[in-house]
C-alpha cells in the first residue's frame, strides 16, 4: 500500500500506526520518526510537512479503493449479471478495510487535516469510486435486476457500510474479512431489491 525509498517507506508505516492511534493533530513529527526508528529531522528529507506525509499516505490509499473497485465491477462478458458485479465489489472493497483496518482508518477518517489542494485531489478519488458503484446500481435498475428508488442514497450508503469495516474490525474477532465481505456483500443485494442472490 505504501510507496517510495526504504526510509520513506518506514516513515509512512510509522505515520499510519501514530495516526491510527493518536490522531493526525496529536501525532508529532518525533512520534512519526521514533516509530520508523529514525531521527525527527529524517522525516523532513522525504515529506515537507507531516501533511504532505499524510496526503501521500491517503492519496495510495485512494487510489487502490478505485482500483479494486474498476477491477471488481469490470463486466466482462455479455452474460456478466449486474448483481454479480455488485458481489465482487462489496466483497472485495469490505475485505481491503478489513485486511488493511489501520491505514484504512487513517486514509478514511483523518481527510479534515490534509491542505485545501491535497484534500481537493483526495475527494476526486473517494468520487471516482462512487461514480463506479453507483454505475453498477444504475445499470442494474437499467437492467430490472436492481429495484432501487434512490441511487445517489443507496450508493453512500453502500460506501459507508464498506468503509466503516475499518473503524471497528479486529484481528482477534470472531470473523474473517472474506467473511464480513461475503455478509455485507449478501446485505447490500438485499439492499437493492435482490434477496442476496448474485
Amino acid at each position: 500500500m505504501t510507496v517510495g525509498s526504504d526510509a520513506a517507506l518506514r516513515l509512512q508505516a510509522g505515520a499510519v500506526e501514530a495516526f491510527a492511534e493518536r490522531g493526525f493533530h496529536a501525532t508529532t513529527t518525533r512520534d512519526i520518526a521514533g516509530r520508523a526508528g529514525m531521527s525527527p529531522a529524517a522525516l523532513y528529507i522525504h515529506y515537507k510537512t507531516k501533511e504532505e506525509l499524510l496526503f501521500q499516505i491517503s492519496q495510495v490509499g485512494h487510489e487502490r479503493s478505485v482500483r479494486i473497485l474498476e477491477e471488481s465491477t469490470e463486466a466482462t462478458g455479455s452474460g456478466v449479471r449486474h448483481a454479480e458485479r455488485l458481489d465482487r465489489a462489496v466483497r472485495a472493497f469490505v475485505r481491503w478495510h478489513a485486511e488493511h483496518h489501520t491505514t484504512a482508518r487513517v486514509v478514511q477518517y483523518e481527510l479534515a487535516a490534509l491542505g485545501e489542494e491535497h484534500y481537493a485531489r483526495i475527494v476526486s478519488l473517494r468520487r471516482r469510486s462512487e461514480e463506479i458503484l453507483r454505475g453498477v446500481l444504475e445499470d442494474g435498475v437499467a437492467s430490472g435486476e436492481f429495484h432501487i428508488e434512490d441511487i445517489r442514497g443507496t450508493t453512500l450508503a453502500v460506501m459507508s457500510l464498506c468503509i466503516d469495516v475499518a473503524r471497528w474490525f479486529s484481528p482477534e474477532g470472531r470473523k474473517t474479512p472474506d467473511e464480513i465481505g461475503s455478509l455485507y456483500a449478501d446485505l447490500v443485494l438485499r439492499m437493492v431489491g435482490n434477496g442476496g442472490h448474485p
